[in-house]
């Protein structure tokens, strides 16, 4: 007899390495090659500009998609003939989201008082925000048929070609004039556009053919379903993206403070992006786990063992050697910026830790738990940065985001248990005994020069996930080979 909750952790072991070789292979020359790149030939204050109002068109997509993807995903995983309904559907739905969206995103800016070249930008922006929202929807329907290799390829698609178009221009281009912050979203459209057509297609040739109606009756019934997920999406976005906005207008320094804050999150956002590469495959599969009645906990303690000990690792080297770490990246700001990634990194920890719970209490449906979760997350958010960023500045900011981070994973964890009755066994040792013995590694080579020390760590952390992982990996191993 076939243990499938033990198949499903060999498939997801499977997937995962594929996906993480080939983000790994393609996202570090996109964040500290390009991105980084871009900043450094714009410097802070423009770059801190684009940024704000990046984060800000972010967190209003949630109107380009109100949880339909969300939605769409975990209900394809489960129903996988209900594809060929709701796709079209929802493909016309999106489009009348997107007119309602840009009109939001205006409204509001005007209200915040942005220039008219921020509000150009802006809107530029927004329809970056479309593309890549599209994208994401696409990538649901794929990953929802459980077509996951190629998900991964799409996952990669567009910053693969930031990568060769926005690099010839930085690097090898004759310029005449110096590099321009509008060229860069000029090549995101690029690089969207072209990911979201190629997505399409392949929705279109693998789940197809569809036929194309409207219909106001559906429309209203996905919307009904889809709306817990979008309020979670957005209160989320909130408290993950509103830092840099705040900081862009609170402060008379702000588009500065909003560079120096970017250069230190920089390096938060790549290891989240890794992190959230869990939750991309965890969903359907806890999904599918749940409607088979499955017992879950094994790929929780897998994927605990896989994403945690790795942010550990990273919060403590980012601890010791952070402003070493911004020297190398940066030209300048890297004192304050150093400053802010020594704490802001620890952030990833229960980041990566709500990728996991967190995505587990969506696949079982437990909106309304993760709605008052991410509502404490938004209410402590602003209240802390509205006290902090104008006495401490950028650095406010990150003490906010370690704040919240931290408080929501702590509710989701409580719930979790709560509702899954999980109790504390020996995976709870292949857990926390690493993360002690990193931390005792970090305070032991604190001294040492930073490559030196950083590559020790980074051993370290490799060395001791692949331990933890063993009892599991010897029982998927045994499981083969029956």
């Amino acid at each position: 007899m076939v243990d499938l909750p033990k198949t499903m952790q060999r498939k997801f072991l499977s997937n995962l390495a594929f996906l993480l070789f080939l983000n790994l292979l393609v996202k570090p020359f996109w964040i500290f090659g390009i991105d980084r790149a871009v900043q450094n030939e714009v410097g802070a204050e423009i770059y801190g500009s684009y940024f704000a109002l990046f984060n800000f068109a972010f967190i209003l997509n949630v109107f380009l998609d109100l949880g339909i993807s969300n939605f769409n995903n975990r209900n394809v995983s489960q129903h996988e003939h209900l594809l060929g309904k709701y796709f079209p559907r929802i493909v016309a739905l999106r489009l009348l989201l997107a007119v309602g969206y840009m009109v939001i995103c205006m409204i509001t800016g005007l209200i915040m008082g942005y220039s008219n070249h921020q509000m150009m930008m802006l809107v530029l922006l927004c329809f970056n925000q479309f593309l890549l929202s599209s994208i994401l929807f696409f990538r649901s329907n794929i990953a929802g048929l459980q077509l996951f290799k190629m998900d991964s390829l799409v996952s990669i698609m567009d910053r693969l070609l930031m990568i060769v178009t926005c690099g010839w221009v930085l690097f090898f281009m004759q310029r005449s004039t110096p590099f321009q912050i509008e060229w860069f979203v000029y090549l995101q459209t690029f690089a969207y556009g072209a990911t979201a057509l190629f997505a399409l297609a392949v929705v279109l040739k693998r789940g197809g053919p569809f036929t194309f109606k409207w219909n106001p009756v559906m429309l209203v019934l996905i919307l009904k379903q889809s709306l817990p997920f979008a309020l979670l999406i957005l209160l989320m976005s909130i408290y993950g993206r509103v830092d840099s906005v705040l900081l862009e207008r609170m402060l008379p320094d702000g588009k500065e403070q909003t560079g120096i804050y970017a250069q230190a999150f920089r390096l938060l956002d790549a290891s989240n992006m890794i992190a959230y590469l869990f939750a991309v495959l965890l969903l359907p599969m806890f999904s599918r786990m749940l409607k088979l009645k499955e017992d879950v906990k094994p790929l929780v303690h897998m994927a605990s063992k896989l994403i945690l000990i790795p942010a550990f690792t990273l919060g403590i080297i980012c601890w010791y050697y952070a402003t070493d770490l911004m020297a190398l990246l940066y030209q300048e700001h890297t004192e304050e910026s150093g400053r802010i990634l020594s704490l802001l990194m620890f952030s990833l920890i229960p980041m990566a830790g709500a990728y996991i719970i967190g995505t587990l209490l969506t696949a079982n449906g437990s909106l309304k738990y993760l709605n008052i979760i991410a509502l404490i997350g938004v209410a402590s958010s602003l209240v802390f940065n509205a006290f902090l960023i104008p006495k401490l500045g950028a650095y406010g900011a990150a003490v906010t985001c370690l704040i919240t981070q931290l408080l929501a994973f702590l509710l989701q964890l409580i719930v979790a248990i709560k509702l899954f009755k999980f109790k504390g066994d020996r995976e709870l040792i292949f857990l926390v005994f690493p993360v002690l013995l990193i931390i005792a590694v970090g305070y032991f080579i604190s001294s040492f020069e930073w490559k030196l020390g950083a590559t020790i760590m980074l051993i370290s952390g490799g060395g001791l996930t692949i331990l933890s992982l063993l009892p599991s990996l010897n029982s998927l191993r045994k499981l083969r080979l029956s």
